[in-house]
């Protein structure tokens, strides 16, 4: 918890305790029968497949199309915020020079709109331009109870547009190290968190 003025402008780093502990899940499942389905991970379960559409009006299912076995990189945003947005996609911006061509591979950036009314694909589009957005930089939009579903799983509940978190998640869907970051924080600063997540080499979660 934040004591003092001061920690709003400091890094923050902690673990996110509900989704570490639906990633931490393994061990003890039962064997799928033969011709079953084969289970879901806990990952898959935790965040689910729900629907959301990119900057290019391209459907994606959030976990298998986005999500799996990659390294994600997640924000709020809405494309009419004057305030805290531009800076914090700045720094999006900073992270995604970082990590060159992983980006779109083993790594992905996820910007949430909050307003998906105003924010349609085209809006999306033009929006991520101004930060020079390359492929595996997803704008995400879509039904609003989408867009809340999953912002939720991330531990953001929005009431209204301007009350979005300022904070910068990032997960090792693979080994289950997820961490979170000020958005605003410096960009150096920044890239050392995600760093730690990029680099993390625990046995894999099952």
């Amino acid at each position: 918890m934040m004591k003092s003025n001061r920690m709003l402008t400091a890094l923050i780093v902690l673990f996110i305790p509900g989704v570490a502990i639906a990633l931490g899940q393994s061990g003890g499942a039962a064997q799928p029968q033969a011709g079953a389905q084969p289970a879901l991970s806990a990952s898959n379960k935790y965040f689910t497949d729900v629907l959301l559409l990119d900057q290019d009006g391209k459907s994606h299912r959030l976990y298998t199309d986005l999500m799996k076995d990659r390294i994600i990189i997640v924000n709020a945003m809405f494309t009419t915020c004057t305030s805290v947005c531009p800076p914090m996609n700045h720094n999006m911006e900073m992270i995604q020079e970082r990590l060159g061509d992983r980006l779109g591979k083993d790594v992905v950036m996820l910007s949430f709109t909050v307003d998906p009314a105003t924010d349609t694909p085209p809006v999306m589009k033009a929006y991520a331009a101004k930060f020079h957005a390359r492929p595996g930089w997803y704008f995400l939009t879509g039904k609003k109870e989408n867009l809340d579903f999953a912002l939720r799983k991330f531990g953001q509940v929005i009431q209204k547009p301007d009350d979005h978190s300022t904070i910068i998640i990032i997960g090792n869907d693979r080994t289950g190290l997820w961490k979170k970051a000020f958005g605003m924080a410096k960009t150096g600063a920044l890239i050392e968190v995600v760093e730690t997540v990029l680099n993390d080499t625990a046995a894999e979660v099952k």
